[in-house]
């Protein structure tokens, strides 16, 4: 398990994230960039759109991390939105790909001294160190990837340095994107890839670290990339190994965002 201190392999994720989404960017035309992305609601176009409004806004937590400035206010992020919604498609995708890389080269740029001395308030309310600001961003990019990535080739995954680090936030996640189920269940929950061993309350809801006094009624096993996405309301694939409870369940505390 990596140090979550430590925000060397948090920004090395983000780079290759930002590649990855850059290259896949590169290929698309016209049509590519109107295409449904796997969001329903959202054209690839669109997904590009929300991560580069995005960028925009967590350069301003970077920023306000790195120099003890106010960190950005929810007043500051209407305008955005709205600027970045006006633009074309094909507008969004040069965009994002260009503020991306601005705030990934800006974060690659900190001395060890700023990065140590990172610190900034997110939301209003939660003091965050450069790897817990630089793990919101990959949670957000690395999935949207997948997003963009998926509807090209179906058999699509996260990227694997993304897993590594982000199956480790899914306890702290939980708490912001599961829903109590009405039947609540305890689970069992193995992964491979890496391996982790977890124990999911599906009335509570939380996701933790299984100990040795945990008693769970049913069990799912699962590679950590499709517990990760499980988590964000993006896993389909059929014939989990389950025992006790089902994937319609297990998606209906997980509705995804």
């Amino acid at each position: 398990m990596a140090n979550v201190n430590d925000a060397t392999p948090w920004v090395r994720a983000v780079r290759a994230s930002h590649d990855r989404l850059a290259g896949i960017v590169a290929g698309l035309d016209g049509a590519g960039l109107r295409a449904q992305s796997y969001d329903t609601e959202w054209s690839v176009a669109d997904v590009l759109s929300h991560l580069g409004s995005g960028a925009e806004i967590f350069s301003l937590y970077l920023e306000a991390g790195v120099t003890g400035g106010d960190p950005p206010g929810p007043e500051e992020f209407k305008p955005i939105w709205e600027t970045w919604n006006a633009r074309s498609p094909e507008e969004q995708a040069a965009r994002s790909v260009a503020v991306n890389e601005a705030l990934v080269a800006r974060a690659e740029s900190l001395t060890p001294e700023q990065r140590a001395a990172f610190h900034v308030l997110m939301f209003g309310r939660m003091p965050v160190d450069l790897a817990g600001v630089l793990g919101m961003r990959l949670s957000e990019h690395a999935l949207h990837t997948w997003d963009i990535a998926v509807t090209l080739d179906p058999a699509a995954k996260v990227a694997p340095d993304a897993v590594d680090l982000l199956v480790d936030r899914l306890p702290w996640m939980v708490g912001f994107m599961a829903r109590q189920s009405p039947d609540p269940v305890t689970v069992a929950v193995t992964t491979t890839s890496p391996e982790r061993a977890f124990t999911l309350d599906t009335g509570g809801v939380t996701l933790a670290p299984a100990s040795a006094g945990d008693a769970p009624a049913a069990s799912l096993a699962l590679p950590a990339e499709a517990l990760l996405r499980l988590v964000y309301g993006r896993l389909d694939e059929p014939g989990l190994r389950a025992s006790g409870v089902t994937l319609p369940v297990l998606k209906s505390v997980f509705p995804g965002f």
